[in-house]
């Protein structure tokens, strides 16, 4: 048998432009604080941004300090990136607005969020949420049992 014949042919359609499924905006309840006035709890609204919108939010939150020995290094304040992340991800609120702004006295939306997400826990639910939807903590197992089925 030749090699061609051993070589699975494998079909990249699904993987085209155009095929793939759009990502999907998900409502999360992140506080129980934030309540319509039916009394329901108001939940966020997210939605995963793209590679290319990650990669720049890393360049804009890393820096290069000099180091004795080594060189020029990279340095990501992970914080903020990963603050910037869950920004750019929640659709609802939507913590970037001039309203917002304005309301909490500040030109920066993740401290826009910190003011909102104040009471302990929110603002790590927010940010491991936003973080979540972007794909970040996606379990290779789950995925591998998704594509069998």
């Amino acid at each position: 048998m030749s090699e061609k014949q051993n070589e699975k042919v494998y079909d990249l359609s699904f993987f085209m432009p155009g095929q793939t499924i759009e990502a999907e905006e998900v409502k999360v309840p992140i506080s129980k604080r934030f309540k319509d006035k039916a009394g329901n709890v108001v939940p966020f609204v997210f939605k995963a941004i793209t590679t290319e919108r990650i990669d720049e939010l890393e360049k804009e939150n890393t820096t290069y300090k000099n180091v004795k020995g080594r060189g020029r290094v990279k340095d990501l304040d992970s914080q903020r990136f990963y603050a910037r992340i869950a920004v750019e991800t929640t659709v609802y609120p939507n913590f970037k607005s001039k309203e917002l702004r304005e309301a909490y006295k500040t030109e920066d939306p993740v401290e826009v969020a910190k003011r909102i997400l104040s009471v302990g826990g929110e603002y790590a639910n927010w940010l491991n949420k936003a973080i979540e939807i972007n794909g970040f903590e996606d379990d290779l197992e789950d995925l591998e049992e998704e594509a069998k089925n």
